[in-house]
């Protein structure tokens, strides 16, 4: 038996693009009101518009307390409550090893992978408590789990994703709110063409001769955690492509 999402509200931060914005279409496909957070107010109502949600979209920089506290304002006024919580907004810029990185860089993947998770979790946690079988569902990654040249802060960024997300898991214990990780390998969405700045030719290669997994999977499995019965917590699940068995072991097929 699983959880219908029909009328309940489910908030995405970074719902502009990649994840969120599939997971924005997903939820709505199952009859849940969207509460969505991005940068770019305009791919959001575009969004929001074609979910038949419109006004669904409000400007969020997690990187900004005051930012992040606007965005909750706004979301109360909507909702008194929030049922789902997704914690995507995050990324990683650049492949430099530790000898050549940049400030901005590191600064940037810290700010929204682990403090803009931080800030939008206790801005949003007074609208889930007294509702038992809410979920905050955040997104990690592979790199939290294993490190890779060229990936010391990103990876580092997802490790804490990892742990914040195990110390809210006890933190929240007898209140009923799950807590779980989904964490993807390989994805194609706008990833690595952020990462890479705008280079296509070099955002290419990260999937070139592979099947990568796609945003609609990863928005599938999100919906099959958000769904299971209030007494199961999906504490963490780790998905890959076939065609990648371990963070550098990838198989790539030849033209």
């Amino acid at each position: 038996m699983q959880i219908s999402l029909s009328g309940k509200w489910v908030l995405i931060t970074g719902a502009s693009s990649g994840f969120g914005a599939a997971a924005a279409r997903a939820f709505a496909a199952q009859g849940a009101k969207l509460l969505l957070g991005a940068r770019r107010l305009d791919r959001l109502e575009t969004i929001a518009a074609e979910v038949g949600q419109p006004g669904a979209g409000q400007v969020l920089d997690v990187t900004s307390t005051a930012s992040v506290e606007a965005f909750a304002r706004w979301a109360r006024a909507k909702s008194s409550l929030v049922d789902v919580l997704i914690n995507n907004a995050g990324g990683a810029l650049g492949l430099d090893p530790v000898a050549g990185g940049k400030d901005e860089d590191w600064e940037r993947m810290l700010q929204t992978n682990v403090l803009g998770l931080l800030r939008v979790t206790r801005a949003v946690l007074p609208m889930m408590m007294n509702n038992p079988g809410s979920s905050i569902l955040n997104i990690g990654s592979i790199a939290g789990h294993t490190a890779y040249e060229g990936g010391a802060v990103y990876c580092a960024a997802k490790a804490g994703e990892r742990k914040i997300t195990q110390s809210l898991r006890l933190e929240l214990n007898g209140t009923g709110i799950r807590v779980g990780s989904l964490d993807p390998g390989l994805a194609e969405t706008e990833f690595s063409l952020v990462r890479f700045q705008g280079d296509a030719a070099k955002a290419g290669k990260v999937y070139e001769g592979i099947n990568p997994l796609t945003a609609e999977d990863i928005a599938e499995a999100l919906i099959w955690m958000a769904t299971r019965p209030a007494h199961v917590n999906i504490d963490e699940m780790l998905i890959k492509p076939t065609d990648q068995a371990a963070i550098t072991k990838v198989f790539r097929r030849t033209k």
